[in-house]
């Protein structure tokens, strides 16, 4: 090693400046003995340095000052090198990046407004006066004021640096933006002559660094109270008011969490937190479906009957070891299908896809808010890098890019085309091998349900098909998670197949391919339960069988919406605990074992008086894919809200509460147990918004075959307008269902029985006799009739109502969501009128301070001729 990098100077400014721990002092950047590193591009004539010594880094025309590397209290291999940014240095590339910076305090205007919205906001606000003074917003008091939201911005000029507010040039750029001022400075350093060999992230991915990261400003914690000491620095102010869990029922502070952690992790948690918000009238209106089925529960005809049929005999289930059965024992489940399943639920399921639909275009006016507020309307990405293994790859040919003018590598189309033609092909291939995972849960309900029929046991016994689907459910959430992990192996080996040329188009490659396989992943058993359980079994006596061999899985007799139930209300409690055990026990267990460590080398107390830049190097670091996973696993509980929420109600609670919990699960995480995620730009949630239209899309249609397939809507409805003893009146209340049980039952006679599907007891030990006419649930002849075991007119007027129900559902909702898209603005018109405002008032005090600056010019320009006249001989 001939000469490192340059250090921090002090440690008063080491809290927001990225240190790099090397593995190997050998491999560190190195130098020629004849001259500097050369400059790529104008952003390399800048310096970073440290007290100590003076000698050039990025370039031989500037001094920077490096210090000698220091070495790591805990592991011997380890060196860090510490960045520090001067003041010259943040003006400079501020300038450069075009860094929105205070320019004027903001001149705040009262709105127009009639005297009905007067006194309608004096009689709200007089009702308020009896309500608690806002126990969801923290104190003024207690969060500081930033001074950016309350000025006016403009890109940072040091030709005009007097007219921004520049009270204490330490804080004049905040944290986060020193650290991406650092980060672009390392992005563009040469660390070796060649084309590739430029970039803090190439050194990374080749382990000359083992990692580089920002410093937290301190410890969370403090001895002192924070109402009577206030905070000692923004982490341990995150931490009392954001990331403590005696604060859940708090707002959250968006502008200091953008302040500390950048715009990008700061709208994640502005998205969940909107999310979380909506959910309570969703959650609220789910609740109020299922109560109202609790209700009703004692006035639904359908349960009454099912209960009373002691005189019903059913069917077997399945071959041989399955009992024939009274009606009556399903009581207990179709008394809890009903509260699922009930008058309500088709309300339901329009209000949760307008909801999902409000969602999305009041985020978009949400984050449209946020950009303002951040300076981010404005802002556009830079141009991005190539990739270098998109460079390594295709370095032999290259044209000139339109943009920058330079030659670059260039992928050719048929090479483009036939990677993405492989990639596509592996995608099917991995839903195949879900389909088949799904294939082999569908065996197993098969094969299980004779087995559990016949088990000595006779609680299990007596709910063999109950017991199928929950063993089946949690074997299925197995497979998932373990599907999970090759998912993303997979998806990683066919993104770099693909060879995309830049990083965000390998994100967001990479993120569709990972929400595809996860939710095909999660979700083919519940399309399988809802749409196809039941369907294509066949009758008795001429069952559909399974290679030939096994029978084709039966709903149960109060219906196949309990099967349906079951399914989702498992599958979402396990994957949510899974993933905040995950999140936040992972990272504790981490953590807890390397303090365990420190103390047993170091003694008790060591870790407090290590420095700022170790302690934090034995944090977990980010995800290697920054915010993906917890993407993630919102926009897959945003699925399974929406998506089978006729049929579970009480999803959008379950999910209320994880969120509440998962706000300060992420909020404890990011401050306590990881390193400092480097502060990043962005102006909206990226590919994740379209996915989330998908989602809103796919949950109508689902929805609507779920009511008209799933559940006994339709069937109940054409019974109560058609057969029922109210047909032709034009009404349908709980009288007009009497005798539905009965006529939604065929007759099916015992000696038509297929021999391997004859069961072995004649029903003789539990009805008296031996059963000769048993009952199922289907729409066909009897026995004795012409046509035995044909369709009736019944089933074809039930087929009809339920595609028509669907093409009309369909529709209705489809079109008062393309309404409500269209009446609710992208941009609040209070925002758009603040907009232009400040455009102007930027404009005049742009044009106020030219003018200044002219006669200022102009009044120096005659002071010299006055005094250039006077020396004239």
């Amino acid at each position: 090693m001939e000469e490192s990098l340059a250090t921090a100077p002090d440690s008063s400014t080491q809290d927001d400046v990225p240190p790099l721990a090397v593995k190997d002092v050998n491999v560190l950047l190195e130098r020629e003995r004849s001259g500097g590193i050369s400059s790529p591009s104008r952003d390399d004539d800048s310096t970073l340095q440290n007290q100590g010594t003076h000698s050039s880094i990025l370039d031989d025309n500037t001094k920077s000052s490096a210090g000698l590397p220091e070495a790591s209290l805990t592991n011997s291999d380890v060196i860090f090198l510490k960045l520090h940014a001067p003041w010259d240095v943040l003006c400079r590339y501020a300038e450069l990046m075009n860094i929105r910076m205070p320019f004027r305090r903001k001149i705040f205007y009262m709105h127009r407004r009639h005297k009905f919205m007067s006194r309608m906001e004096k009689r709200i606000n007089k009702f308020r006066g009896w309500l608690p003074r806002k126990p969801m917003k923290f104190d003024n008091d207690r969060l500081p004021d930033l001074e950016e939201n309350e000025s006016f911005t403009a890109p940072f000029s040091r030709s005009r640096i007097h007219h921004f507010i520049i009270h204490n040039k330490d804080t004049f750029f905040n944290n986060a933006t020193r650290s991406r001022i650092v980060h672009h400075i390392l992005q563009r350093v040469k660390y070796e002559e060649g084309k590739t060999k430029m970039g803090l992230n190439r050194l990374l991915s080749n382990n000359s660094y083992e990692a580089a990261f920002p410093l937290h400003e301190g410890s969370y914690h403090s001895k002192n109270s924070i109402r009577t000491h206030g905070a000692e620095n923004h982490r341990h102010l995150l931490y009392e008011c954001w990331a403590w869990w005696g604060v859940w029922y708090k707002y959250q502070p968006l502008d200091l969490i953008r302040r500390y952690f950048g715009e990008k992790i700061g709208l994640y948690f502005a998205w969940l937190g909107w999310y979380t918000g909506m959910l309570f009238p969703a959650a609220l209106v789910g609740l109020l479906v299922f109560l109202y089925g609790l209700f009703t529960l004692e006035h639904c005809q359908v349960s009454k009957e099912i209960c009373q049929a002691n005189d019903i005999i059913m069917c077997p289930i399945c071959d041989q070891y399955c009992p024939y059965l009274r009606l009556s024992d399903s009581c207990i489940y179709a008394k809890v299908t009903h509260l699922f399943d009930n008058g309500a639920t088709v309300f339901f399921a329009v209000f949760m896809a307008v909801w999902a639909t409000v969602f999305l275009e009041f985020w978009k006016r949400r984050r449209a808010v946020l950009a303002y507020d951040w300076d981010l309307i404005d802002w556009e990405e830079e141009e991005e890098e190539i990739r270098p293994q998109f460079e390594a790859k295709y370095s032999k040919k290259e044209r000139m890019n339109p943009i920058s003018g330079k030659p670059e590598p260039y992928q050719a189309f048929s090479d483009k085309y036939s990677r993405l033609i492989v990639s596509t092909s592996g995608i099917f291939f991995m839903i195949l091998v879900v389909i088949a995972a799904v294939f082999g849960i569908v065996i197993y309900r098969v094969i299980t349900v004779s087995t559990f029929a016949a088990f000595g046991w006779a609680l299990i016994r007596n709910n063999s098909q109950v017991a199928t689907t929950g063993t089946a459910v949690c074997i299925n959430f197995c497979i998932i998670m373990l599907l999970n992990v090759l998912y993303e192996k997979v998806a990683l080996l066919l993104t770099n197949l693909e060879q995309p040329r830049t990083e965000s188009e390998w994100e967001n490659s990479f993120t569709f391919k990972m929400f595809l396989f996860q939710f095909v992943n999660l979700n083919s058993s519940t399309f399988y339960i809802a749409f196809f359980l039941g369907r294509f079994t066949g009758r008795p006596g001429a069952y559909l069988r399974l290679i030939n061999r096994w029978k084709l899985e039966e709903c149960h007799p109060s219906g196949c919406l309990i099967d349906l139930c079951m399914q989702m209300g498992i599958i979402m409690v396990l994957k949510q605990t899974w993933n905040n055990f995950m999140e936040l026990g992972y990272p504790l267990m981490q953590n807890w074992w390397t303090r365990r460590r420190l103390r047993r080398e170091h003694g008790q107390n060591a870790k407090a008086g290590f420095p700022q830049w170790e302690r934090d190097f034995n944090l977990q670091p980010m995800n290697a894919y920054g915010l993906f996973d917890e993407y993630l696993e919102m926009i897959l509980q945003f699925g399974f809200t929406t998506i089978f929420v006729a049929a579970f109600p009480l999803a959008p609670l379950l999910a209320l509460i994880n969120n509440i919990i998962e706000i300060r699960l992420d909020a404890y995480k990011f401050v306590t147990q990881w390193r400092r995620p480097l502060p990043s730009q962005a102006k909206d949630i990226g590919i994740w918004y379209g996915i989330l239209e998908g989602i809103g899309i796919l949950s109508v249609i689902t929805n609507a075959f779920v009511i008209a397939v799933t559940s006994d809507f339709i069937p109940r409805l054409v019974y109560a307008y058609k057969y029922g003893p109210c047909a032709g009146q034009g009404r349908a209340g709980e009288g007009c269902m009497m005798g539905y049980v009965n006529a939604s039952l065929s007759v099916f006679r015992v000696s038509d029985f297929e021999r391997r599907s004859h069961p072995r007891t004649n029903g003789s030990e539990l009805f008296g006799e031996a059963v000769k006419y048993c009952r199922y649930r289907d729409y066909r002849e009897p026995p004795d009739s012409a046509e035995p075991y044909s369709y009736t007119l019944q089933f074809w007027h039930v087929l009809a109502a339920r595609l028509a129900f669907i093409i009309v559902f369909e529709h209705m909702v489809f079109a008062i969501k393309t309404l409500i898209a269209y009446l609710i603005p992208d941009l609040p018109k209070d925002l758009r009128d603040r907009m232009r405002r400040e455009k102007y008032l930027i404009q005049e005090m742009m044009y106020e301070a030219e003018l200044e600056r002219l006669q200022k010019e102009k009044n120096e320009k005659k002071k010299k001729d006055r005094v250039h006249h006077k020396e004239w001989p």
